[in-house]
């Protein structure tokens, strides 16, 4: 007999906000891993040739990272198609420009693995720059993780545009709890004022200290919208939701 794969055959069931769950929290798991863990092992601050020397030594993990990242990305990509099927309904354009702004931040983050190569390749010496001795191999390395790490700023201006349109139409859905939209509308502007804090006032503590508050509140968001949508999860048709007829089309 087949096997029929029924998780992205109605955006209205229970297995589809499952399957949106589940990703969420591989999300989660990845990132964590790989943005978070990973270079807190092997970045050693202020110090390009003991970061070098870290990533030369500890190459495997080094490569898990990347792995970790290639999982993320692929993971938002299919995730963000089932969240523009499963709130479709509650504003056409608004759904569809939620999943192209997520769709550019999980581009961003791929271009922003090319930096990684070189990073490895110079830090493990196999880049043939034979002019260039260790420490300047480490520091070009360490430019290169600059480099890197600029398209956070730049990835997080994305995820903005894309939680504000994420929360709004999850608000007019009327199924997801309004704390957690509410959550993912006002939160989600945390990483904005991280990216113009980054950007604009490295020094500044007013924008540190409220970009920490928004971060800390959307994340509390994003976790239980996942939970939710793997608990409890179900977004009904708008004819069902109470929403009139034809007003689903409208941004």
């Amino acid at each position: 007999m087949p096997v029929r794969f029924t998780i992205s055959a109605d955006p209205a069931s229970r297995s589809f906000a499952k399957g949106a769950g589940a990703l969420y929290l591989v999300i989660a798991a990845a990132g964590f891993f790989s943005i978070l863990w990973v270079p807190s092992q092997l970045t050693v601050p202020g110090d390009p040739a003991a970061t070098a020397a870290q990533v030369a030594e500890n190459r495997g993990l080094f490569l898990a990272g990347v792995g970790g990242d290639v999982v993320m990305m692929t993971a938002e990509v299919v995730l963000s198609v089932m969240l523009y099927a499963m709130f479709r309904p509650f504003g056409a354009v608004l759904a569809l420009a939620a999943m192209v702004a997520r769709l550019m931040m999980a581009a961003v983050m791929a271009a922003m693995l090319l930096p990684q190569a070189g990073i490895l390749a110079l830090a493990s010496h196999e880049a043939p720059l034979v002019a260039l001795d260790a420490v300047q191999r480490a520091e070009l390395a360490w430019v290169l993780r600059q480099a890197h790490d600029a398209g956070v700023w730049v990835w997080q201006v994305f995820f903005t545009l894309h939680l504000w349109l994420l929360g709004l139409v999850a608000w007019r859905s009327v199924a997801v709890p309004r704390v957690l939209a509410a959550g993912l509308i006002v939160g989600g502007t945390g990483y904005l004022v991280d990216s113009v804090r980054a950007v604009a006032a490295p020094g500044s503590d007013v924008l540190t200290g409220i970009g920490v508050a928004l971060l800390g509140i959307v994340t509390l968001a994003e976790i239980g919208f996942a939970l939710w949508l793997l608990v409890r999860g179900r977004v009904p048709s708008s004819r069902k939701a109470g929403i009139p007829r034809g007003a689903s089309s409208q941004g």
